[in-house]
């Protein structure tokens, strides 16, 4: 008896919410559907950020060579990074889960229309709907 390979999970690994005619958007359904997708995600970067601590506990050395060092060094620098970039991205989530607990969850922060349960299920911490991100990116390129 042969094991099977253990499935890739993924934060993003749920199933599409499924409409349905008439439904008022970001009912207590949809919002169920987005606080276990944010709570998950959370989730698997705490799991990150502890296997970054275990690895930077196991894996220092005090290496003899000064390459083995800068080598090393470079890793953890590399790591640290993205940790940071996660840390970042945790703080926004725990902002959405916020917003699910205020009933603001899913509104563009901008114009206040609805951002759209697909636009929300690419990207669960999208506070602006497709249009004030697209008008606020041109922005950003016109300023440098």
């Amino acid at each position: 008896m042969t094991d099977s390979p253990k499935p890739i999970t993924s934060p993003f690994s749920f199933k599409p919410y499924v409409e349905t005619e008439g439904e008022e958007y970001m009912n207590e359904s949809q919002l169920k559907h987005f606080d276990t997708i944010l709570n998950n995600w959370k989730s698997e970067l705490m799991k990150e950020v502890d296997r970054t601590v275990h690895h930077m506990q196991d894996d220092a050395a005090n290496f003899p060579d000064p390459n083995d060092r800068a080598t090393q060094e470079s890793e953890f620098s590399l790591e640290l990074r993205t940790r940071d970039r996660e840390r970042k991205l945790i703080k926004k989530i725990d902002d959405s889960l916020k917003e699910i607990e205020s009933g603001d969850y899913g509104f563009c922060e901008s114009c206040g229309i609805d951002i759209g349960i697909r636009r929300l299920e690419a990207r669960p911490t999208a506070s602006l709907c497709i249009d004030c991100k697209t008008l606020d990116e041109i922005r950003e390129k016109q300023m440098g």
